[in-house]
């Protein structure tokens, strides 16, 4: 399925503005252009990943089909698999450069196996997360590593993971909160104050827009990671690698090279005192599960004199 270039709010979306001038497209053709690169630069992504799926040792949930949203390359596939028995995995991912990244392990001789002994139904997508080409209720659980900031109106991903959802459904995601890329930020707004740089949300924020879209009782949580370069230029190299800034807002072309030397000596000042330049990496995590509808006020109370009729009648 090819993207839409954009998102926009929709009929039966919960109201919100964009968290930053962005567009899909614009997420999409950045992480097309580093897929080459991510793998090296993606240690964060990889532990947020490995302790995001820890977390399901702690939930009784049974899945038939579970959704690995924003998937990249598919890190998850495997444990998600071991994870669920009998489940199916959809993959999805904007970039299909990034999905290309994955293997498929399931043999050509598969299709002549009996039905029983077939590896189970694997599947990568290329999707915009607030457009997903799935039914109403038709998904388990819907796990998404490191996904949800990217996007510029997170609550309407919320909203359409709630749609995919079926009652009692799960959702289980990470997401980069405020605090990440501190040190980077206070180098930006040194060096290059004319920089834009992403605002990712807190997870208190997160907890609300899940809430509006129909999960009940939600919980989030953060931590926080530091990971240590041994030079700015590292530092840097991995950032880029890991996503771009796709805000509309953000400065055209390159800093000057005096701007650029300004911006490596302010990483650079900020060696600890092992001589390693510092990032930190704010994580949030979240979890939910799809509530039913709520009834109109109006109908629960024609509901329950038809009960308390039929109760009398009885007598």
């Amino acid at each position: 399925m090819t993207p839409e270039p954009g998102s926009v709010d929709r009929p039966g979306v919960p109201a919100g503005p964009l968290r930053v001038p962005a567009r899909c497209v614009t997420v999409q053709r950045q992480f097309d252009q580093r897929a080459s690169r991510f793998a090296g630069a993606s240690a964060i992504v990889r532990e947020v990943g490995r302790r995001l799926f820890e977390r399901l040792d702690y939930i009784r949930h049974d899945a038939r089909v579970v959704v690995d949203l924003g998937c990249g390359a598919g890190e998850q596939r495997t444990p998600l698999l071991g994870r669920f028995a009998r489940a199916t995995w959809l993959g999805i991912d904007l970039s299909r450069a990034m999905l290309a990244l994955g293997r498929d392990d399931a043999p050509a001789i598969a299709r002549w196996l009996p039905l029983a002994l077939r590896p189970r139904l694997q599947a990568r997508i290329c999707a915009n997360a607030d457009q997903l080409p799935l039914a109403t209720g038709s998904v388990d659980c819907v796990f998404s590593n490191l996904m949800l900031h990217w996007h510029p109106a997170p609550h309407q991903v919320f909203a359409e993971i709630g749609r995919v959802l079926r009652e009692g459904g799960l959702l289980l995601f990470s997401s980069l909160g405020p605090d990440t890329l501190r040190e980077l930020r206070e180098a930006c707004a040194a060096a290059l104050p004319q920089a834009q740089p992403m605002p990712f949300v807190d997870m208190h924020d997160l907890g609300d827009m899940m809430v509006a879209s129909g999960f009940a009782s939600p919980v989030t949580d953060s931590e926080t990671m530091r990971l240590t370069y041994g030079s700015a230029r590292q530092l840097l190299a991995e950032v880029r690698a890991l996503g771009g800034n796709p805000r509309d807002d953000r400065p055209r072309g390159l800093p000057s090279g005096r701007q650029a030397r300004g911006l490596l000596a302010e990483l650079e000042a900020r060696r600890d005192p092992d001589g390693r330049i510092g990032l930190t990496f704010e994580i949030s995590y979240g979890l939910g599960w799809k509530a039913p509808p709520r009834a109109p006020a109006g109908d629960t109370t024609a509901i329950s004199v038809e009960t308390l009729r039929g109760q009398l009648r009885r007598r």
